[in-house]
């Protein structure tokens, strides 16, 4: 029998922006969005953009859930056969768009950092997987326990599934989490010609 996520809500389109608000409250000093944009004003007014696209991509290509209809923290899961951003995928999920608004140095610098884990994911997970786009507990619920709660469920499924699973993260505090739920680090890696290091981490399908 396959494991009941009934205690999440799974969101829907008009849910989107926001829990985009909220991720861009829970992912304000986060190393990856702080390499994005290193200034803290222009990452205030533009994160959200940005994870309002990747949101949507769960929505339409995964899998994205939350701890209650209040948003208190998201988790977004793609299978690895739709998570790859192909041309017609990036402009049914807003991307385009979004990146005429960020301007040319912060597209380069999502570009690059993009490119990057793509290699290591390939790399690393080149079979059938479910892929951890997305986790974030707004910063008012962070230490309560959210992120396990969003976590459990779904790993609980893929375990019986039998599936293996895989995430990248900039953040190194979120590797010793990831580690706590059966991620293995697979490489540890710095983004050319930037202090950015990323870590790709591998969880292993259950036996």
């Amino acid at each position: 029998m396959i494991a009941d996520l009934g205690s999440l809500v799974r969101l829907t389109k008009a849910q989107i922006k926001p829990a985009a608000e909220m991720l861009a409250r829970a992912f304000r000093n986060d190393p990856m969005f702080t390499y994005w944009f290193p200034n803290a004003t222009e990452r205030k007014s533009k994160s959200h953009f940005v994870l309002e696209a990747i949101v949507r991509f769960g929505v339409l290509y995964g899998e994205v859930y939350a701890r209650s209809h209040n948003l208190e923290g998201v988790v977004s899961w793609v299978p690895s056969e739709r998570a790859d951003f192909t041309t017609w995928k990036m402009i049914r999920c807003g991307y385009l768009s979004v990146l005429l608004r960020l301007g040319r140095k912060a597209v380069s610098r999502i570009m690059s950092y993009g490119d990057y884990v793509s290699l290591m994911k390939k790399r690393h997970a080149p079979f059938r997987h479910w892929y951890l786009m997305l986790i974030g507990v707004d910063p008012s619920y962070q230490g309560r326990g959210y992120a396990s709660a969003l976590l459990k469920p779904m790993l609980a499924r893929i375990d019986q599934e039998r599936m293996p699973c895989y995430v990248d993260t900039a953040n190194e505090k979120d590797v010793s989490i990831y580690k706590h739920f059966g991620f293995d680090v697979v490489e540890e890696g710095t983004i050319p010609k930037t202090n950015t290091i990323v870590w790709a981490m591998l969880r292993e399908s259950a036996d």
